[in-house]
């Protein structure tokens, strides 16, 4: 495809139902700065480090509430603000690793978390990065919901303009679950873009791109924060990932 090389697509269509499909968006990989030293920027989004990105596939929008009751079932909706095309919420790290082994077993995928780098540098815009502030813009009113213009409550997907690789609401609406444990600091983070794991951490994990109640400030593209695995939240949803390797 034009603009993305190897084995990677401009998007793929996952088809569930015949009334049903999701949109997942190729990401051309390439090295990038993560984290911020700029003058608003957390220690937590600190050291800034270069880490370079293998490609994969995100989806163009948080997962819906329609697609998370096609794979969990009809009557399975935590979502406390209701609407098909709203994101889901109320959904702990666990939950999204539930929702994610079903629908494997309905696709024959394997979708899976982003790993933390790979959430930011698709957030960035990747190769094609402008580098705004928030995805897709310095202004987030034009690409995001939040505390200012939310009136506190999620909204339907995809209303608010696209980031550079066409991927909508990574800043504001819903905080996003990528896979990674919590660790305060980057130090000795991973360069490869792979998950940050460790074997005596895993209980606390990392949430990103802000939400429906958030301030500006936390919904820049590197702003991080930290969430129990097994917690829920009414402004907390996620994202699906991909693998070339693993997309049939």
């Amino acid at each position: 495809m034009i603009g993305i090389h190897n084995m990677i697509k401009q998007k793929l269509i996952e088809k569930i139902s015949d009334s049903l499909s999701f949109e997942m968006i190729g990401v051309e990989g390439g090295s990038f700065l993560m984290g911020s030293n700029e003058e608003e920027a957390f220690k937590i989004e600190q050291p800034v480090h270069k880490v370079q990105v293998p490609d994969f596939y995100l989806g163009k929008y948080p997962v819906t509430q329609s697609l998370w009751k096609a794979v969990m079932g009809g009557d399975n909706n935590p979502s406390n603000f209701q609407g098909d095309n709203r994101p889901v919420e109320g959904v702990s790290w666990k939950n999204a690793h539930q929702f994610l082994k079903k629908l494997n077993e309905l696709t024959h995928q394997t979708y899976r978390l982003p790993t933390e780098s790979e959430w930011e540098y698709a957030a960035r815009g990747g190769k094609k990065s402008q580098g705004f502030k928030y995805s897709g813009s310095n202004k987030l009113k034009d690409v995001g919901w939040y505390s200012k213009n939310s009136y506190g409550e999620t909204k339907p997907v995809g209303l608010k303009y696209p980031n550079e690789l066409g991927l909508y609401d990574m800043s504001g609406n819903v905080w996003e679950w990528v896979e990674d444990d919590w660790h305060d600091r980057y130090t000795d983070a991973p360069d490869d873009g792979t998950a940050r794991l460790a074997a005596d951490w895993g209980t606390v994990r990392v949430i990103r791109g802000g939400g429906w109640g958030s301030e500006a400030r936390s919904c820049r593209v590197s702003y991080r924060l930290s969430f129990e695995a097994a917690e829920r939240n009414y402004d907390l949803g996620f994202r699906m990932a991909l693998s070339p390797s693993s997309a049939g």
